[in-house]
């Protein structure tokens, strides 16, 4: 591939705690009290968190967690979770979300597959159904749903998405 880049696993290494707080935004870093439970109860039980280094520059980051400790209410036996996956626009083009996922897969070698959502005519740029299709995760349910408070008069779709490690097995 001739590019110069390397996935690290953050999750309990101290010199990027930050990046177990906040997205790649160039928000300001504060410990969220919310975040810093969740994280005490899902490291220990399989959380990971990685980010993508290319050129010496962070331009992306995946999460993941077995289904009963992640931030979706996604269920099933040694499935992992996927709740977040981000690469900068600056960083596009070079198939850094597919290697994160690759890297996902590679490292979770007992789970039998990976879950994860994508959104449909949702205003956030983000876990975009088409985007985690273009991964290697199929839609295999939906909910359309509307937000209380954002945009209350647009419905959106929420995808249960699904990347099965081998065919026939059990789905979320």
């Amino acid at each position: 591939m001739g590019l110069n880049f390397k996935i690290i696993d953050i999750t309990r290494r101290e010199e990027y705690e930050p990046y177990l707080y906040k997205c790649l935004s160039p928000i300001p870093f504060r410990k969220y009290r919310r975040r810093r439970e969740y994280l005490d109860f899902a490291i220990p039980l399989g959380f990971h968190k990685k980010i993508l280094i290319y050129n010496g520059d962070v331009v992306g980051q995946i999460e993941y967690a077995p289904a009963e400790t992640s931030g979706y209410p996604i269920l099933g036996r040694d499935i992992i979770v996927m709740n977040r996956i981000w690469v900068l626009r600056r960083a596009k083009g070079r198939s850094f979300g597919k290697l994160l996922v690759e890297n996902m897969v590679e490292s979770e070698v007992d789970a039998r597959g990976f879950a994860t959502i994508g959104l449909e005519n949702h205003w956030s740029p983000w876990m975009k159904k088409w985007q985690m299709e273009m991964l290697g995760f199929k839609s295999i349910k939906f909910i359309e749903v509307r937000h209380k408070f954002k945009h209350p008069d647009k419905c959106f779709k929420i995808h249960l998405m699904w990347l099965p490690r081998m065919r026939g097995i059990e789905q979320p």
